[in-house]
């Protein structure tokens, strides 16, 4: 399946989304991966957990509880690197593989401003606070290989399908396929032209039609599947805060948002013992630029000074979009006789390009933070976090036709509300105070969000556990923190999909992404 079948999209019941999805479905998973944030911000708040709703005097509630911000009473600047890694298993067609890789990148960078105290006022001090932040970061790297026994489970046999299914006739393959050029108007052409779809005569000019068939049906195939994916959901914000009577902390943030999404997802299939082809595949390349904005509100108060609690509301994230898919069919010949006229074909469509806006889901939390001795010891601090993922949106004017725009927007929003449900993450941390020394510990439950068992994974099974830690040294004009956090989950995906469920093979993934953050600031 393509990311882009517009004009051919097959919608179905919830009981059949793994195996036959659309491009609604895509775009619903679409608006879903650009909104499942695990966590952010700096070392410190990384290492308890990513909790940020009771919290402050730190720079990450620039993207958490803006409100923190009131808690500064002198400026900051600080600057987070870090390391992003996966190590993920994948189990295809009963064999084990592992794919790993690391990426380094810029995850905070901050500048507090908090203004002078005005003792004359009940409003004790005002702060403003700009910074970057990556709410999410798309880096993954996953490898799966196997060797499939069944003699309808062919990447090769999709082509078929959905040759014969449209009723292409030999001259209509022909003519939407350029040797010279090494391109094809449709993916169908490509394979006809690198004879994964097998010509029905081969006399000339008298072209014949479907049933198409393929070469080495019956071989044993060994498939191997990769997919590398990179960029970040980030976003710049502008925070302003104040401090009532040293008990309550109101703060507002506006964030301006960018989405950078690159994937490219791979197959190979290479027949064992067969005469005709040493290998053919396919590859999807996906790139999507975005842009949006969204605000948020925060609250913090002290019940007494031992312990204190605190709320947040984000809104979601509106955005605009840009997306460019490109797909490249390739075969390499065994059989001498089989005289191919190029090894690799692009598939070249105009629809290849588009354009849509997205809206992710609106986000409350609330939290409480106690003090171990009077905080000289350090603190207990956990939080609740309310996402509604049924409020995902995706919508597009790129259609000529009005009401296709508005079909695409409906089948996406009842996609969203078939698939996702609402959730409630849970994160709890702790810090432990020696000296100049900070000592930290947190983890974080975020329960799936899939009403629905995909790609033969369960849908509990999608459920993700965030451990971490991190220790820090602050003085009164300098601070190191470092934190290590390791996320693990279940997901799984379809290299290629068939009529028949059975012929369909899926990879499931234990997907483990650690990250390593080190965060240094300066006060002034």
């Amino acid at each position: 399946m393509t990311k882009h079948s517009f004009f051919t999209v097959a919608f179905v019941v919830a009981s059949h989304l793994a195996f036959s999805q659309g491009a609604a479905f895509d775009y619903a998973d679409d608006a879903f991966r650009y909104s499942d944030f695990s966590q952010n911000g700096t070392a410190r708040f990384r290492g308890i957990g990513g909790n940020h709703a009771a919290l402050g005097g730190d720079a990450s509630n620039l993207s958490g509880n803006p409100a923190g911000l009131a808690f500064y009473n002198r400026s900051e600047l600080s600057i987070s690197p870090m390391f992003t890694s996966a190590n993920n298993q994948s189990t295809f067609l009963g064999q084990q593989t592992t794919g790993s890789g690391g990426k380094v990148s810029i995850g905070q960078l901050s500048l507090i401003l908090p203004g002078k105290v005005n003792g004359s006022s009940r409003w004790r001090r005002t702060s403003f606070g700009v910074g970057y932040s990556q709410s999410t970061n798309f880096f993954d790297y996953i490898d799966a290989r196997g060797l499939n026994n069944n003699p309808n489970s062919s990447i090769a046999q999709t082509y078929i399908n959905s040759a014969n299914s449209a009723q292409y006739s030999e001259t209509e393959l022909i003519n939407g396929f350029y040797p010279n050029d090494r391109q094809a108007d449709f993916k169908e052409a490509a394979a006809y032209g690198l004879y994964l779809i097998n010509p029905t005569t081969t006399t000339t000019p008298s072209y014949s039609g479907p049933p198409y068939t393929r070469y080495d049906a019956t071989t044993q195939k060994d498939q191997r599947s990769t997919i590398n994916r990179s960029g970040a959901h980030s976003q710049w914000t502008l925070a302003y805060s104040g401090n009532l009577d040293d008990k309550l902390y109101i703060g507002g943030s506006i964030a301006l948002t960018h989405l950078k999404y690159t994937s490219e997802v791979i197959f190979l299939e290479t027949p064992v013992n067969g005469k005709t082809f040493a290998n053919y595949g396919q590859t999807n390349g996906l790139n999507i630029t975005g842009s949006g904005i969204n605000a948020s509100l925060g609250v913090i108060y002290k019940l007494i000074p031992q312990l204190q609690i605190g709320a947040t509301f984000i809104s979601p994230t509106f955005s605009s979009a840009n997306e460019t898919f490109s797909q490249t069919l390739s075969a390499v010949a065994k059989d001498p006789n089989l005289h191919l006229t190029t090894n690799y074909v692009d598939v070249v469509d105009p629809s290849n390009d588009f354009t849509y806006s997205l809206q992710t889901p609106l986000r409350a939390s609330g939290g409480a933070t106690y003090f171990i001795g009077n905080g000289k010891i350090g603190f207990l601090t956990a939080t609740a976090e309310y996402v509604n993922y049924q409020g995902m949106r995706v919508r597009t004017s790129s259609f000529t036709n009005q009401q296709d725009n508005i079909d695409f927007r409906n089948d996406v929003k009842r996609f969203v509300q078939e698939t996702y449900q609402n959730v409630v993450n849970v994160r709890a941390g702790a810090e432990i105070r020696a000296g100049l020394l900070r000592l930290r510990a947190g983890v974080a439950y975020l329960p799936s969000a899939y009403k629905v068992d995909l790609d033969r994974v369960a849908k509990a099974d999608r459920s993700k556990l965030l451990l971490s830690a991190g220790l820090g040294v602050r003085n009164d004009r300098f601070f190191a923190d470092v934190s290590g956090s390791y996320l693990t989950y279940k997901s799984g995906y379809s290299p290629f999909e068939l009529p028949n469920s059975a012929d369909t093979p899926t990879v499931a993934t234990n997907n483990r992404s650690a990250n390593l953050m080190l965060s240094l600031g300066v006060f002034f």
